[in-house]
């Protein structure tokens, strides 16, 4: 029995999908989302709540704290091994979420990426500290423009290793990473949900936003630094949380603290939808369409076997 992908941009609705899909179908939901494998990262990551994770089974949530790394690699042994149980207990291991990257590691495997050189990487943190993260992502992007439009400037964890693999070996990551392994396990069916309209996206992106902060976005963020998670470590560094981290510094205000969120979670999204958009295979769903669950359940039927 296969597995089922229900890829799509933030703020889409797919997790409102996987659940109404689950209350038909024998389904169990595997997150494929960077932030919601931390605990105490519930708001800023749109994490179930504790109600719908009793409702129906969730897997890779809360399974790391926030300074406790989990990469691309460690996802793809924790779903395989998730979709093989799953598929025992003869129910379908739907996979949901937004980043990509976990997908590709999923489906491609992983290429043989030259290890990490501390000396290298060294002199790329001191550029950073010379020069700004801004000019060394737009120096990837001259050597290696495929990951330098998957990699937010922000992202200084991604940026800096893409330019290390680029120093080292001469040969862009996104070179390596097109020569990796064959596909392992391939989904029988990728759902895409994702709105036509690029600006009800981002009215969407927007409106998520401030929900965040009008559920207590600042707290959340204010009660991990107390615990001693340093908004240097990678988790903080996520959309909302950076912004976040920012105003609780009073490096921003509250009004620039939405406006910045807002506008890094539309870059956010408009990165999510360029990668969608290279993808020949999927199923694409209008949310909020009138016969989007009727829909979706039917492909997952007719793909898994399972009667809607």
């Amino acid at each position: 029995m296969p597995a089922v992908f229900l890829l799509g941009p933030t703020a889409a609705g797919k997790s409102a999908l996987a659940l109404a899909i689950a209350a038909r179908l024998p389904c169990e939901i595997v997150s494929v989302d960077s932030g919601q494998v931390y605990r105490g990262m519930d708001i800023g990551t749109a994490k179930p709540s504790p109600a719908e994770r009793a409702a129906v089974p969730h897997h890779l949530i809360d399974i790391r704290n926030p300074d406790q790394p989990y990469s691309a690699g460690q996802f793809r042994d924790d779903a395989l091994r998730l979709i093989g149980d799953i598929e025992a207990r003869g129910r379908i291991a739907l996979l949901v979420g937004g980043t990509f990257l976990y997908f590709r590691a999923l489906e491609r495997g992983l290429a043989p990426l030259p290890a990490a050189d501390a000396a290298t990487r060294r002199a790329i943190e001191d550029e950073a500290a010379a020069r700004g993260w801004a000019a060394l992502h737009a120096e990837l992007a001259g050597v290696d423009p495929a990951a330098a439009a998957r990699i937010a400037p922000a992202d200084r964890q991604r940026i800096a290793r893409a330019l290390e693999v680029y120093r080292l070996t001469g040969r862009p990551l996104s070179a390596w990473q097109a020569a990796g392994d064959a596909v392992t396990n391939p989904p029988a069916l990728r759902l895409i949900l994702a709105p036509a309209s690029r600006q009800a996206l981002y009215a969407a992106v927007e409106a998520r936003f401030s929900a965040m902060l009008a559920a207590g976005l600042l707290d959340e963020v204010a009660a991990l630094l107390r615990a001693g998670y340093g908004r240097e470590l990678p988790a903080l560094r996520a959309v909302g949380y950076r912004q976040a981290c920012a105003h609780l510094a009073g490096e921003i205000d509250h009004p620039t603290l939405l406006d910045s969120g807002c506008a890094a979670s539309r870059q956010y999204a408009k990165r999510q939808l360029t990668w969608l958009r290279g993808d020949p295979h999927g199923h694409w769903l209008e949310p909020g369409s009138a016969r989007l669950l009727e829909r979706a359940c039917s492909l997952i039927a007719a793909a898994t076997g399972h009667g809607a």
